[in-house]
């Protein structure tokens, strides 16, 4: 039986005045952190005291007792660490294994913006995201899509406008309009495109950005839009001018893009304030053996960045930003989700608290893994419809677009045209095949700077509308590759002579697995093993790279499923065209 109002309001009433009761040192707390050395957000210093936490919240902070003390002395306290930006799906894995890896490195709140899922299967993959976070050790909330398809040059598996979307605004666990890919859109005014951020803040939601080095006049017109923030800031120049302008920077330190050592003069006291913390795609490995937001934090304190100014771009700020006014930081009413750390130079998690219950302390704390309902389930396991291709399905003739790769970086150059494929001059074949509507549509180009020497790679992962993108040697193993991935209903091939080498399969929308991570890793890094073993550029991740290559919406050349696609001009390089 539904709870009615009045039954609500008495139930919260006795959890308030327990609450009060605890504070004011009348009744023992549920938990006590004795002897904490915490981090006072507000004052920017370290404090010490005893930290007492009843019904999941913060009472009070000076000398308590309680049913359960913990004694911290000597350790760190700090708020639960905070992901400005990320693509859950990105991780390989489902929301609850992802949960798992996280919360080990302090991490105890993300804000993931599910359009990887969502290019696949529209509204249905932002519901099944939805529902597979619910009650996760960490709290999962969302932004929603904006850009589905990125931009109308590419061919996803569903076309949302702000109708689609306006529904979700009032959900609970929605912050807002994620990243305004299509800057053009913005800046030229277009319907499709205001509409969705008129409708945002209609709603008094955020809207976040994505416009790698954008600048002047074209800027003002962005933010004018409305678009508080951005995270695709690669120099220092760009990002402070996007901060003097009014946005917010999150400085973006993931698998694929690094950009923590070009911003670190934003971590001083003049600009820090509005800057947090982003690792926007984190692979397996990254999250198994690299770390989170921790390790965002471990690089900037070696670095020299002041403690207090990179742990609060680390928690307070986010919380700020995204108007989650009960996070962040360490006070009375605020949310008990803590980490406990040993010292600021070694900065090892060794406890962390999700609203006063300890979920980690050295293991992950066995939780109830949320699913989603059986329609959902059954939709993202049925995600493709492409027939088999054949080795002639990758052949042309005459000059294609040349797209070249920047080690370390989502950008690429405009190297001009090639013919063919030449292995000895590192120009190799690169192809994106439409797999959600059976098209038939097939777009072929060159890239320079991958480096195979034999066989192909192929990927259902690739940016944003998640086609297949493939790279190879010869006609006949990309195609093998392809119809590896399509056979496994998603997944990463790595192809010789014929031969599969390697195979992940990602059969949850062609974009995660339902296995361990540490399992999905293990695959993976055997099919990095053999893409590196057949020449693949050491200096790049051989699939986070390839992932890229497909998104329309960063300069300079990109691959789609029409074809080699020139950002900065807007349009198609031409075929035969000089």
């Amino acid at each position: 039986m539904k709870e009615t109002y009045e039954e609500k309001i008495n139930r919260r009433l006795g959890v308030k005045q327990r609450i009060i009761a605890v504070a004011s040192g009348r009744e023992k707390a549920d938990l006590v952190l004795k002897n904490a050395m915490y981090l006072n957000a507000f004052s920017n210093e370290f404090l010490q005291g005893d930290i007492a936490v009843a019904n999941g919240l913060i009472a009070g902070i000076g000398e308590y007792e309680g049913e359960n003390e913990i004694d911290v002395n000597g350790k760190l306290v700090l708020p639960g660490f905070i992901d400005a930006h990320i693509h859950l799906e990105s991780s390989m894995v489902t929301p609850s294994e992802f949960a798992k890896a996280v919360v080990s490195h302090g991490t105890t709140t993300v804000i993931t913006d599910p359009h990887e899922i969502a290019n696949v299967m529209g509204t249905d993959g932002i519901e099944y995201m939805i529902q597979s976070s619910q009650n996760l050790p960490v709290d999962v909330h969302f932004m929603l899509p904006s850009c589905v398809p990125a931009t109308e040059f590419d061919e996803s598996g569903a076309e949302l406008g702000y109708k689609d979307i306006d529904s979700y605004f009032e959900h609970k666990k929605v912050l807002g309009l994620a990243e305004m890919m299509n800057y053009v859109g913005v800046i030229n005014g277009d319907d499709d495109v205001v509409s969705k951020i008129v409708a945002s803040q209609a709603h008094h939601k955020k809207i976040d950005g994505h416009a790698p080095e954008l600048s002047g006049n074209d800027l003002n017109a962005y933010i004018a839009a409305g678009v508080y923030s951005d995270h695709e800031c690669s120099t220092f120049e760009n990002a402070l001018e996007k901060l003097r302008k009014g946005q917010f920077i999150m400085i973006r330190e993931g698998t694929a893009a690094h950009n923590l050592k070009a911003l670190m003069p934003l971590l001083n006291q003049q600009y820090y304030a509005r800057c947090m913390f982003a690792t926007d795609d984190k692979h397996p490995s990254d999250l198994l053996y690299g770390g989170h937001i921790d390790y965002i934090v471990k690089q900037a304190l070696k670095n020299g960045a002041d403690p207090i100014i990179t742990l609060k771009a680390a928690t307070h700020h986010a919380a700020r930003y995204f108007a989650l006014n009960n996070k962040g930081a360490i006070a009375p009413g605020y949310l008990a989700d803590m980490v406990v750390v040993d010292n600021l130079t070694d900065f090892n998690v060794e406890t962390v608290f999700k609203r006063g219950k300890v979920i980690f302390d050295g293991e992950v704390k066995e939780f109830e893994i949320p699913a989603a309902d059986d329609r959902l389930i059954e939709k993202c396991h049925n995600t493709f419809c492409l027939n088999e291709v054949m080795p002639d399905s990758f052949k042309v003739d005459g000059k294609l677009g040349l797209i070249g790769l920047v080690s370390g970086e989502l950008l690429t150059h405009n190297l001009g045209t090639a013919d063919k494929i030449d292995v000895e001059n590192d120009i190799l074949k690169i192809a994106c095949i439409e797999r959600h509507k059976n098209t038939n549509h097939i777009g072929v180009g060159y890239v320079n700077g991958y480096s195979l020497k034999s066989g192909a790679v192929a990927t259902s992962v690739a940016h944003d509308s998640h086609n297949i993108i493939a790279v190879g040697c010869t006609d006949s193993d990309i195609s093998v590759a392809v119809n590896a991935v399509r056979n496994s209903k998603g997944g990463i091939a790595v192809v010789d002579n014929g031969k599969i080498k390697a195979l992940l399969e990602l059969p949850v929308a062609g974009l995660m697995s339902e296995e361990p991570l540490e399992k999905v890793n293990e695959k993976l890094e055997k099919a990095k093993t053999e893409a590196y073993r057949l020449g693949a550029d050491k200096g790049i991740d051989p699939f986070m790279t390839l992932s890229f290559l497909s998104l329309p919406v960063i300069p300079s050349l990109r691959i789609t499923t029409k074809g080699v696609f020139d950002v900065e001009k807007c349009e198609f390089v031409e075929k035969n065209k000089i």
